[in-house]
């Protein structure tokens, strides 16, 4: 059966932490000599600009002995009317998989109905599970564990914010986010949480004093106030985020001493974050940054080759 990777719902833990392992074990020994994914190509579509994404995969798939096809939509016959489902159809008698950065969750939800081959979400407006998952490995990495930690998201409920949550509830870590009332994540997101966290002994708490879910926690997160595509929103959302929601040292005193800092970027400095904290001691910005080279190499090996045969003892 394929698998695809719009989000965390069908994964267990256990294939999440291993997939975080093995992603670990690529930093730590290097990319294996035998290009696993060699022979391999993956396409790369983009309605969105990317950096991090976009080199990250790019160079995750060369390290694998893979190759990749980046493809903006307005190269592609998408931009002149072609169905997604046409296109999906074409595409999986071509390459190996699909990495797909789009405005609409949507597009994915009908890409994947015509697809034969993995489909991963590179960033939606509902979720960005790749991010979470270099997350994930920076916080195993610092704090030697995922379960039990206590993460403090600050900000916008967004798409980033809803996978850290899922990301959280199915490895049993404790998740409290500050949000606005009218930005806090959707229902959906946190009914699912609960209904997770119950097997996992992860926790998730919501409120609108950022205050509140930094006191005590071991990872302090956040976001831009503006995401893209919102540009129009820009001066309402700055109203209510501004400066309440803004990431201080004397926010973050208020977590653990060794408590970290985390921001997937791009980052506006002065707005959601406080340029001392993003660039201080206590960041883990440029390690999350840099994991998403692991984790993508890891989830692409996983979906591509059956990541469970593989010996974590070594690289592959």
């Amino acid at each position: 059966m394929v698998r695809h990777f719009l989000d965390f719902e069908g994964y267990a833990s256990e294939e999440i932490l291993y997939i975080i392992d093995m992603a670990i074990n690529f930093k730590k020994k290097g990319y294996p000599d035998n290009k696993p994914l060699s022979g391999k190509s993956i396409a790369l579509i983009f309605e969105k600009p990317s950096t991090r994404t976009r080199v990250s995969f790019q160079v995750a798939i060369a390290k694998l002995g893979g190759e990749s096809i980046p493809l903006s939509v307005s190269e592609m016959q998408l931009s002149r009317g072609e169905p997604i489902s046409d296109t999906m159809r074409v595409l999986s008698s071509y390459v190996d998989a699909v990495v797909a950065r789009v405005y609409k969750h949507e597009t994915l939800s009908e890409m994947i109905k015509h697809s034969s081959i993995p489909v991963i979400n590179a960033l939606s407006d509902k979720f960005h599970p790749c991010q979470a998952l270099a997350d994930m490995m920076t916080i195993k990495e610092l704090k030697g564990n995922i379960y039990g930690v206590k993460v403090a998201y600050v900000g916008d409920g967004n798409n980033v914010c809803n996978s850290l949550i899922q990301a959280c509830s199915l490895l049993g870590a404790r998740i409290s986010v500050a949000s606005p009332k009218e930005y806090q994540p959707p229902e959906d997101v946190i009914a699912q949480a609960k209904e997770w966290g119950k097997r996992s002994g992860g926790t998730i708490e919501l409120t609108e004093n950022p205050e509140d879910a930094v006191r005590d926690a071991d990872v302090v997160y956040t976001d831009v106030f503006v995401s893209m595509g919102q540009e129009g929103e820009r001066e309402r959302r700055l109203k209510v985020f501004y400066p309440k929601y803004k990431v201080t040292e004397k926010l973050m005193s208020l977590a653990k001493s060794d408590a970290i800092f985390m921001h997937c970027l791009p980052a506006h400095r002065g707005e959601e974050v406080e340029a001392s904290v993003i660039d201080g001691k206590k960041s883990a910005v440029w390690q999350q940054a840099a994991n998403r080279l692991h984790t993508e190499a890891a989830l692409l090996l996983y979906l591509l080759q059956d990541g469970k045969n593989f010996n974590l003892s070594s690289p592959v």
